[in-house]
């Protein structure tokens, strides 16, 4: 998940798109992993889901990338369009999104659960009327005491933090490969104790 316009690239909000983008090899300067090459994914546009969308097959099975084209708090109205059209059953899908509570850094994934307080996550599980899919939370945090949580969240990421950034983003893309290989347990069992600080 993460907003368009192009201004609210790099914002911390946009951390589930930087991976997503990463994966299709549309980050520039930040490409710095042949992920795309692999799968050999393009996002192209697709009004009718509210949603840019790339296609991949990954094992032998159809994945596709979505990265809604709605703001964030109303993301729930493209992976539903989506849903329905291609008929996926909640749990085949994950969604990846920032989450302020974690450090940047950090990674959780959770097979269900519910908004957290996020709204994206609660647009989602308005619109498809269920709480258990699988998400993975990327780390933004910690949040200061006295910016407030809608502020902190549009923010770009400072100059020295784009170092961790990078790492971040491609140890998400290797988390997701992990996880269309392994399942959610083992991604759990391997990523939800990582801290890219202490590496």
């Amino acid at each position: 998940m993460g907003n368009y316009p192009k201004e609210y690239d790099l914002t911390r909000h946009n951390i589930g798109f930087m991976t997503i983008d990463q994966i299709a090899n549309k980050l520039g300067s930040m490409c710095i992993d042949n992920f795309a090459d692999k799968y050999g994914a393009e996002f192209k546009t697709e009004n009718k889901f509210k949603a840019d969308i790339a296609t991949a097959n990954i094992n032998n099975e159809k994945v596709i990338l979505v990265k809604p084209l709605t703001f964030m708090n109303l993301s729930g109205e493209a992976i539903q369009k989506i849903n329905a059209f291609y008929k996926i059953e909640p749990q085949n899908i994950l969604i990846v999104y920032d989450d302020l509570s974690i450090e940047l850094g950090k990674f959780r994934f959770r097979a269900n659960g519910t908004d957290g307080g996020h709204n994206g996550i609660k647009s989602i599980i308005n619109m498809l009327g269920t709480k258990d899919f699988p998400r993975l939370k990327v780390g933004i945090g910690p949040q200061p005491q006295f910016v407030k949580s809608e502020s902190f969240v549009l923010q770009k990421f400072p100059n020295d933090q784009i170092d961790l950034l990078n790492k971040v983003v491609l140890k998400s893309v290797e988390a997701i490969d992990d996880y269309l290989q392994k399942g959610i347990v083992e991604v759990q069992n391997k990523y939800n104790g990582l801290n890219l600080n202490e590496l």
